[in-house]
């Protein structure tokens, strides 16, 4: 079993994010299982969601402490949440970051930071970089294909055709960001 954890603020589309790969595993062939944490209930705060997957169905239901991937919405976080603590040895940290983040993982993981909020504003126009880090996400795991999370981006966003296109390319420019 696979266990990602996803670090951002209330209203920053964690929940959001977890739904939409947990969707596009599911086009994979795997089980997953998305769920949100919260603590103080209010815009702003920091929250958690998290997504197990596996090629079994997944029955445990409670938080996860050790992730084999860590999504940061919100770069500020890093600090203020711990975000590496937990992160399991080989693991993988996607990252947004600003101009003067600072980001100092553990030599054992692997770090992908991307400008994923400026590329947000440049394609959709608001600071949503979740669609961004799925892109990302997929490129630097390789656990999804990037055509399976595209197929949830369109079912999540059905209906809303200038939101959907937004959203798809901003998934395209995630992946895109991340080298090698």
């Amino acid at each position: 079993m696979k266990e990602v954890k996803i670090f951002a603020r209330a209203g920053q589309g964690a929940i959001t994010t977890a739904a939409i790969l947990g969707e596009a595993l599911f086009y994979q062939g795997l089980y997953a299982y998305a769920f949100p944490h919260f603590g103080a209930a209010r815009m702003g705060a920091p929250m958690n969601a998290f997504l197990r997957f596996d090629t079994q169905p997944v029955r445990n239901r409670s938080q996860i402490y050790n992730s084999d991937y860590i999504i940061v919405i919100e770069p500020t976080l890093v600090i203020t949440q711990n975000c590496f603590s937990g992160l399991k040895k080989g693991g993988i940290a996607i990252v947004a970051k600003r101009e003067n983040t600072v980001l100092d993982s553990p030599k054992d993981v692997k770090l992908v930071a991307l400008y994923a909020e400026k590329i947000a504003m440049e394609v959709i126009g608001r600071p949503f970089s979740n669609t961004v880090l799925l892109g990302a996400f997929a490129k630097a795991t390789g656990e999804v294909e990037l055509e399976n999370i595209l197929k949830a981006v369109e079912k999540r966003f059905l209906g809303k055709p200038e939101v959907l296109k937004k959203s798809l390319e901003a998934v395209k420019r995630g992946y895109q960001a991340v080298t090698e």
